[in-house]
């Protein structure tokens, strides 16, 4: 449908979001951030004239809303056996198959222009303070799967109640709804939008015969992925054992199925919660991942489906916006905290994660800089229910009183709102690449709090990491190792640098700081309804997905792109910047210009195969002798036994060695720092054992893989 001026109008929809936790809407209920997103997103939708649904657990907290809401008890009753094929591997003990009766009711409030439907049954209705089944319940308690009776029971519910009303479904978080657009594939009524909520390891598996057996009961005709032993081919063992260590990838038995790839492959749509997020997981790039998804069959997976990726985007919530920082009082919160309101302030504020959140290594940057006598304040919150484990963040708290104030327990927000109104920074050195948005970081900048962030591809909306003239703050390189010396030295680079700006030059620091504001600002509920509506009303229309342009010339699927004069000059500046002569080849001839072009690039990321290739196809002399001795001499293992490792702009070079599987299949690898005795020079003993590799950090922070013998 159009308007008289041929602009599309936006149809009035049905959108049904589905999630395992849709409580956002009363902080009694509330567990998560996803809940908030959903309820505010719902809200928007509704205020636009769509109709909303919310589909979600009752979690055993029907007595509760009872005392509260209005609750309707609808006419819906759906018994029936579910069936659950466990896997011997992990249920030792259990039966091959577990046969769950189950008896589901459903209950209606309408709230704010939206219908919440809450399911309920026995299983459903277990952890009714935590919803969520801890990990420890996996291979010992049948309520590791409430998750799964979930996803189940929503299809049913779907089918039952809502019947052949069309509709999109919004479902959030692949690993709580995989089964979900797979099982409604074939239903034309029903239009599938899947929300990457979180970057969980892409290639996660599950058991593929519960998976199989689920299908069956839920009558979907889908073809599950073959998965064969050792799908990552050929590759060290090193750099497989490694991924462990990087929280992105594991290993998992052939008879398990991705749950990405059933998603992925049978939604309408793949929603991603900021536009960094989406590129992150296109194809990890930079990450000692990306050389080895690059080969998985989920690299195809994301290839094939990269026309249905959107941004639809992520908010700060109308609350926190509508308040004003002035009003509140510095001197009074501060003073109130012990600290002195005359410093320059630094504020932390996250769940207490310290491989997600980066806090470890943000304890000792606050504890080498203040022990050096920098005078300034730091507020940091690592919220833990049962508080904070480690004694030396309560080492450092103690021996820094009057300047540091460490807090984990959960306070309204109002005293949020006002710890990050009396801030003058903000930092949040998040690692692994696990964040997707960051509402946290967004809160304290609508505050004025100037950011000093990791420079991650999901917090890349922030802007911290962009240069003097639109940038919000300071960046440090992103991270993935869990003890890291280079993310602790950046930290506390930058907090002497945050200081000595505030102090020296205060007309600079208000600028950062309204930038900082404005720019989180902008992040409202309204404007990611308009990103959502966008996608949705071309998929209600029926519109066909653009092709994915964009993301093909930066992750170089040159397979995607058209070679087309239109797209030449585009395909071979991507050629250049990936390293890829044979391409470039296609579109211009491989003169000394562009010989050393690609050269210096593929230098530049340590990319030395392509580095390699264009010393072997481009006219002889192009490359400069002293870069080709460079290149085939920066590694050389001596009599002495001892590696020598040379390059200008590595910031660590590790030894990594693969070691035997334990016990449980499972091994990790040795990793042996290198010492570095010069910039850019490293050495240290050579391997003892056959198969080890050289993961190299950057300057730049990108993380790659070398070999350790040349030449």
């Amino acid at each position: 449908m159009t308007s008289e001026t041929g602009v599309p109008v936006e149809p009035r929809m049905h959108i049904i979001e589905t999630y395992f936790e849709c409580c956002g809407f009363d902080h009694t209920f509330l567990q998560g951030g996803t809940s908030v997103y959903l309820w505010n997103l719902s809200r928007a939708f509704a205020a636009r004239g769509h109709r909303v649904s919310i589909v979600t657990p009752a979690h055993g907290r029907l007595d509760d809303l009872r005392s509260r809401y209005d609750v309707e008890d609808l006419p819906y009753e759906d018994t029936y056996t579910l069936p659950l094929v466990l896997d011997p591997q992990v249920w030792r003990g259990f039966p091959a198959e577990a046969a769950i009766e189950l008896r589901t009711t459903a209950h209606r409030i309408r709230l704010d222009g939206v219908d919440l439907y809450f399911l309920s049954n026995d299983h459903l209705d277990r952890l009714p303070t935590t919803f969520y089944p801890p990990y420890s319940t996996k291979g010992r308690d049948l309520v590791f799967f409430k998750p799964l009776v979930f996803q189940v029971d929503s299809v049913r519910f779907l089918r039952g109640w809502f019947g052949e009303e069309r509709a999109i479904v919004h479902a959030h978080e692949p690993y709580y709804h995989y089964l979900l657009p797979a099982a409604l594939r074939d239903d034309p009524t029903k239009l599938v939008v899947s929300t990457v909520q979180s970057n969980m390891p892409i290639a996660k598996k599950v058991y593929g015969p519960k998976v199989r057996r689920l299908l069956e009961l839920l009558d979907a005709k889908v073809e599950l992925p073959r998965q064969a032993e050792g799908e990552e081919g050929p590759h060290p063992a090193a750099v497989l054992q490694y991924q462990q260590l990087t929280h992105l990838h594991y290993t998992y038995p052939p008879d398990h199925v991705a749950l990405y790839e059933l998603t992925a492959e049978h939604s309408d749509l793949i929603d991603f919660l900021s536009p960094g997020q989406l590129d992150f997981y296109a194809s990890f790039r930079d990450t000692p991942f990306a050389e080895l998804f690059a080969r998985l069959p989920m690299a195809d997976v994301v290839r094939r489906n990269a026309h249905k990726m959107f941004v639809g985007g992520c908010a700060i919530s109308d609350e926190w916006l509508a308040r004003d920082p002035a009003d509140v009082d510095r001197a009074d919160v501060l003073g109130g905290l012990g600290l002195d309101p005359a410093l320059p302030t630094f504020f932390h504020n996250a769940r207490y994660a310290v491989h997600h959140k980066g806090q470890v290594e943000l304890v000792r940057a606050v504890d080498r800089m203040l022990s050096e006598g920098l005078a300034a304040n730091f507020v940091l919150r690592c919220i833990a229910g049962e508080g904070i484990d480690d004694p030396y963040f309560h080492e450092v708290a103690r021996r820094h009183a009057g300047r540091l104030h460490l807090e984990w327990e959960r306070v309204d927000e109002q005293r949020v709102f006002a710890y990050a109104a009396s801030s003058d920074f903000c930092l949040f050195p998040s690692k692994f690449e696990m964040d997707t948005f960051l509402i946290a970081q967004g809160e304290a900048m609508v505050c004025g709090a100037v950011p000093i962030a990791t420079d991650q591809e999901g917090m890349a909306h922030f802007r911290h990491a962009e240069g003097p003239a639109t940038g919000t703050g300071f960046a440090v390189n992103r991270s993935f190792a869990e003890d890291d010396e280079l993310l602790t030295a950046a930290l506390a680079e930058r907090i002497r640098e945050a200081v000595t700006l505030w102090s020296d030059e205060p007309d600079r620091y208000q600028e950062l700081s309204a930038r900082a504001s404005a720019v989180a600002r902008a992040f409202t509920w309204e404007r990611c309804a308009d990103l959502h509506l966008a996608a949705f009303g071309r998929l209600w229309r029926g519109e066909p997905a653009e092709p994915p342009v964009r993301l093909a010339l930066r992750h170089g699927w040159f397979e995607q792109l058209r070679d087309t004069a239109a797209e030449a000059d585009a395909v071979r500046e991507a050629a250049v910047a990936h390293g890829a002569v044979d391409v470039y080849e296609r579109h211009a001839p491989l003169d000394a210009d562009a010989a050393r072009r690609i050269f210096g690039t593929a230098w530049q990321r340590a990319d030395f195969a392509a580095c390699e290739r264009v010393v072997d196809r481009a006219p002889g002399g192009s490359v400069p002798r002293q870069d080709v001795d460079r290149l085939r001499g920066r590694c050389r293992v001596g009599a002495d036994g001892r590696i020598a490792y040379r390059l200008p702009h590595a910031e660590r070079v590790e030894l990594i060695t693969p070691s035997e599987a334990g016990a449980d299949g499972r091994a990790l690898p040795r990793v042996q720092l290198l010492e570095r005795t010069a910039p850019g020079e490293f050495s240290g003993p050579a391997p003892d054992a056959p198969g080890a590799r050289l993961l190299l950090t950057l300057s730049s922070g990108r993380v790659t893989w070398d070999e350790v013998h040349h030449g």
